[in-house]
């Protein structure tokens, strides 16, 4: 078992890592939306913190000398399902045919007031 990380992404506020490596796969814990420059969320709603959890994901697969093409599974989770067509649209910038298994639930509340937290399991 191997962390990975990196300053590209938000760093862990807790006792978990960016990422963990076992054997060929790569396991993501949820990224928040958040710029890692500053620890804010983008301005604007859904898409923007979207497309900044997919890069912040993007930038931890990259640190593995991954791609967003190794991933295999996704969680969404939305603060409200009525994002979910905003976020689809943006999520689908990020990926190609064949798109990993997905998973999308609707969380009562994410960290920080988030509007959509984004894991994923990638391999080598």
């Amino acid at each position: 078992m191997k962390a990975i990380s990196t300053t590209k992404a938000p760093g862990a506020i807790g006792p978990y890592s960016q990422a963990i490596q076992v054997g060929e796969f790569i396991y993501t814990s949820g990224q928040l939306g958040l710029d890692p420059a500053t620890g804010a969320f983008p301005e604007g709603g859904i898409r923007e913190q979207t497309r900044q959890s997919l890069t912040n994901v993007e930038a931890i697969l990259e640190a593995a000398g991954l791609s967003m093409a190794n991933v295999v599974k996704t969680t969404v989770f939305l603060a409200d399902m009525n994002d979910f067509a905003e976020m689809n649209s943006v999520y689908a910038e990020f990926f190609k045919e064949p798109y990993p298994a997905r998973s999308a639930v609707a969380a009562k509340t994410l960290p920080k007031n988030a509007l959509v937290e984004i894991e994923v399991v990638a391999t080598k």
